[in-house]
């Protein structure tokens, strides 16, 4: 499976350490590539737009809080960007809202934790059904 993944300053270290731990997986990285202070939305919306665009299946994003990264990868139409800090809300993320990107926190969640919460995120299959029709409402709304 080909992943998008990006993070900012503050999400460098985290980003790196999450593709080391998942080497069965070909990440497209969008940058950074160092620890030197940058804006997010430079890494950020090139990796939303591969994922909207099909270039890549999914995506995680990284930034100090997650949310500024939540909110740039929410602009792009197609793109269900979710910021999780537990394992049962990466799940859930995936099972009820087929989240194609992932994002974390990267001053606030260790990296061992946050190796768990995408292990989680990628293993979750959508549930469809009844939430189907929730994700084109979504979609829907992206047209108006």
């Amino acid at each position: 499976m080909k992943l998008a993944i990006a993070g900012d300053h503050a999400g460098f270290s985290l980003k790196e350490e999450i593709k080391m731990a998942f080497p069965q997986y070909d990440f497209v990285d969008f940058g950074t590539h160092s620890s030197d202070s940058m804006d997010y939305p430079d890494a950020g919306y090139p990796a939303a737009r591969a994922v909207a665009s099909g270039e890549c299946e999914m995506g995680i994003l990284i930034c100090g809080s997650g949310i500024g990264m939540s909110i740039t990868a929410n602009k792009v139409p197609g793109i269900r960007a979710a910021l999780c800090s537990i394992t049962d809300v990466a799940r859930l993320s995936r099972m009820h809202n087929n989240a194609n990107v992932l994002v974390l926190a990267g001053r606030f969640t260790a990296p061992a934790y946050a190796i768990e919460i995408v292990k989680a995120w990628l293993e979750t299959p959508f549930s469809g059904g009844r939430h189907e029709n929730r994700i084109n409402k979504i979609h829907q709304g992206e047209r108006k």
